[in-house]
């Protein structure tokens, strides 16, 4: 029998607000997140692209000193957004065996990786960190949250490059509807504005070069698009049965209704530009979440702002709505936080979830003249959702050919 699977708890760190509540509150006032780099690396090593989507809270100013010692950027993240989710759902009286975590990451701990050869190179092998290799793993952010909330039903991540954090939702999902645990706390983080991915986006034209103007840099499905905004931070969502909710009066804002996963095996950069693989993902989230794609009324777009990446997806998106598109109001949230890479899919799900929960549809930011081979009805000021039961897709796509969709209704 299907389980009905609902989301208690939301936690984020962005570079739109130290919180979800700040960062939703913030998305939907049009804000950007994005911003020159003050650090010296920037001019130091002359990037082409000086600025960010950074997060707008240091970690430092929210966790313990022992914690942003011991632990990668990416993992501090982490814990910042997953504290938030498990005490917006009340803290859960959960056995410890019927707790999991499902985390993401696209890169993991860059920081640590880079620095610890600098330091070898620089003072020998005898000043690298006994803790380098714990706080470089990819899986060091989701062992974080569990280790620090006890979850002992297993701890798993993904790493999809951009779609990492959605499909962990969906494998979220599913543990739970295979009875692995009660309670799963699912979401993503990334860390890595650093010099080497920035040169390494930038050279392959993947980045906007919006020095000048920072704010309106990531435009997508504007005709003047050139390039995603590198972004970082995290989101977290707290999963359970409804039977679990209810049984201890939770909150809940959402349905998730699961998802479907699919792959290009067409490039490893580029997507499939006639979407085939990334719209039998979209379809089959909704065919599985037992509904028709008549009843999708929203979707978070992957949208990156890229010139290619955007004329995919929403090729992709035709193939699967048809007509019918044209009646589904579409949101493009890297807009105003940039790109989180690995934790971007756990953020635009908690907008999702948000939108569903508020019955309200954040904006598009930065859209001045729509490009006329995307002809999508863009919500460009928030837009009430109204009323009824309501279904909304949030997508990722990522570089290997990854596709994730992950698939919510109103509760």
């Amino acid at each position: 029998m299907t389980k009905k699977i609902v989301v208690t708890g939301i936690g984020a760190t962005t570079p739109l607000g130290g919180t979800a509540v700040d960062s939703w509150k913030a998305l939907l006032a049009g804000t950007s997140g994005a911003r020159a780099i003050e650090a010296d690396w920037a001019a130091e090593h002359e990037l082409p692209v000086t600025f960010a989507a950074q997060a707008t809270v240091p970690t430092a100013d929210v966790l313990a000193r022992h914690e942003t010692k011991r632990l990668d950027p990416s993992s501090q993240f982490a814990l910042v957004a997953g504290r938030e989710a498990w005490a917006d759902a009340g803290a859960p009286e959960v056995a410890p065996e019927r707790l999991a975590v499902d985390w993401s990451t696209g890169i993991g701990g860059v920081w640590t990786l880079l620095d610890a050869w600098d330091t070898l190179r620089e003072r020998g092998p005898r000043r690298v960190l006994p803790m380098t290799v714990p706080m470089l793993m990819p899986n060091g952010p989701g062992a974080a949250i569990g280790m620090d909330l006890h979850a002992r039903a297993g701890i798993r991540t993904v790493v999809s490059a951009c779609a990492s954090s959605t499909e962990a939702i969906v494998n979220a999902y599913d543990h739970l509807q295979d009875g692995l645990a009660d309670v799963v706390i699912a979401g993503g983080s990334e860390a890595a504005i650093h010099p080497l991915p920035i040169a390494s986006f930038a050279a392959m034209q993947a980045l906007s070069r919006r020095n000048d103007d920072p704010a309106v840099a990531s435009r997508p499905y504007d005709v003047s698009r050139d390039g995603f905004v590198l972004g970082e931070g995290a989101a977290a969502l707290v999963l359970e049965t409804e039977e679990h909710a209810k049984a201890r009066g939770a909150r809940i804002y959402a349905e998730v209704l699961g998802g479907a996963i699919t792959s290009d095996a067409y490039h490893i950069t580029a997507p499939d530009p006639e979407g085939s693989a990334a719209a039998r993902a979209m379809i089959a989230a909704v065919r599985n979440a037992g509904a028709e794609l008549s009843d999708v009324r929203h979707i978070n777009a992957h949208a990156t702002s890229t010139p290619v990446g955007d004329i995919a997806e929403y090729n992709a998106l035709r193939r699967v709505f048809g007509d019918g598109l044209d009646d589904i109001a579409v949101t493009a949230t890297k807009s105003s936080t940039g790109h989180l890479l690995g934790g971007a899919g756990a953020i635009e799900a908690m907008f999702t979830v948000l939108a569903l929960s508020e019955r309200v549809m954040p904006p598009t930011i930065n859209l001045s003249e729509q490009d006329p081979e995307i002809p999508l009805d863009v919500v460009t000021e928030p837009r009430p959702l109204g009323d009824g039961d309501a279904l909304a897709i949030s997508n990722s796509f990522g570089f290997g050919g990854h596709n994730a969709v992950a698939a919510f209704r109103t509760a």
